[in-house]
C-alpha cells in the first residue's frame, strides 16, 4: 500500500485518525479467511453523497485521475454508479485484497482533502462464506468502525442471528460499532453490473 501511495502522490500520505482503522480489515484478511471461511468475492465500493457543486465536480475529476493511474498500477476495476437512493458508488473488483482496501481509502481520502469528507457514507466490502452466502463488511467513516451486514437471499431481511454470530468472532479482529441501532443495512449495493445501475465507462 505504501508503494501505491508513493506512485501516486510522490510520498507516504499521513492517514487520518478515523481512516487509520480501515487498514485493520487489510491485516485481519488471512484470518477471517483461514478461520472463519470469508472469502472476498473481489468486490467493494464506497458510497458518497453527490453535491450540485462546482468544487464538487473538481474533487471528482481528480478522483478519476487518480483512479485512472491505480487502476493502470494495480490492475483494480472500478466503475462509477448511482443506487436507487441517490447515493453515488466508486464500485472496484480486484483480486487482491489490500487493493480493494487501498481504492477505499484514496477516494475518501480525496473527498476529504476537498473539504467533502462529512459528504462519505461508508466502504463496503463484499465476501462469501463456506455455504456460499453474501457477507458484507460496512466501515462507517463517520463512526470509524465497521459493522457486519448479511441480507436474507431474495428478501429485504437480514441474518440478525449471524451478524451477531460474526460480531462475536471478529469483535478482537477488528473495530465493531458496539452500538447495534448504528448497524444501518445497505440494501441492493451496486456492487454488480445491473439494469437498475447504469455503469459509467470503465475509468481505469
Amino acid at each position: 500500500m505504501k508503494r501505491l501511495f508513493d506512485v501516486l502522490f510522490g510520498r507516504t500520505l499521513p492517514e487520518p485518525a478515523r481512516t487509520d482503522k480501515l487498514f485493520a480489515l487489510a491485516t485481519a484478511y488471512v484470518e477471517l479467511q483461514e478461520d472463519y471461511g470469508l472469502t472476498s468475492t473481489g468486490r467493494a465500493g464506497i458510497a458518497y453523497r453527490p453535491v450540485e457543486s462546482s468544487f464538487f465536480d473538481e474533487a471528482q475529476d481528480e478522483l478519476r485521475g487518480v483512479l485512472q493511474i491505480s487502476g493502470r498500477e494495480t490492475g483494480t476495476t472500478v466503475t462509477v454508479r448511482r443506487d436507487s437512493y441517490g447515493y453515488e458508488w466508486v464500485v472496484f473488483a480486484d483480486t487482491d485484497f489490500e487493493d480493494l482496501v487501498s481504492t477505499a481509502h484514496i477516494v475518501a481520502r480525496i473527498l476529504e482533502d476537498h473539504g467533502f469528507g462529512p459528504q462519505v457514507l461508508a466502504a463496503m466490502f463484499e465476501f462469501s462464506d463456506r455455504q456460499g452466502r453474501r457477507v458484507y463488511l460496512i466501515y462507517n467513516y463517520k463512526r470509524g468502525n465497521f459493522y457486519p451486514f448479511v441480507p436474507r437471499p431474495g428478501m429485504k431481511d437480514r441474518d440478525v442471528a449471524y451478524e451477531l454470530r460474526l460480531k462475536a468472532l471478529l469483535s478482537t479482529k477488528l473495530p465493531l460499532e458496539a452500538d447495534l441501532g448504528r448497524w444501518f443495512p445497505l440494501w441492493d449495493p451496486p456492487l454488480e453490473a445491473g439494469p437498475d445501475f447504469p455503469t459509467n465507462p470503465r475509468l481505469g
